[in-house]
């Protein structure tokens, strides 16, 4: 079964994964990305950590294969605005 390798990006912080995961396609590496970016997101964008946080996921041999990235911005505007022209 093939090894994916899940690195972290927080902003400009990156975590390298060393033992990686088995899945059996590239499907299922994806669906566990992006349930753990999701899960990274949930619990560090409301306590204000990186905007951006990514995960990048490597093959059995090293090479880059997918990337699931989240982002959040937030806007503030002027209530007394009326549009956001």
């Amino acid at each position: 079964m093939p090894r994916f390798y899940f690195d972290i990006r927080e902003g400009p912080r990156f975590t390298p994964d060393e033992e990686g995961l088995e899945f059996a396609s590239l499907d299922g590496a994806e669906r566990e990305a992006t349930k753990a970016v999701a899960e990274i997101g949930r619990d560090r964008l409301p306590s204000g950590g990186a905007p951006d946080i990514g995960i990048e996921v490597r093959d059995e041999h090293h090479r880059f294969v997918l990337a699931v990235m989240l982002s959040m911005r937030i806007r503030r505007t002027d209530p007394s605005v009326t549009s956001f022209g």
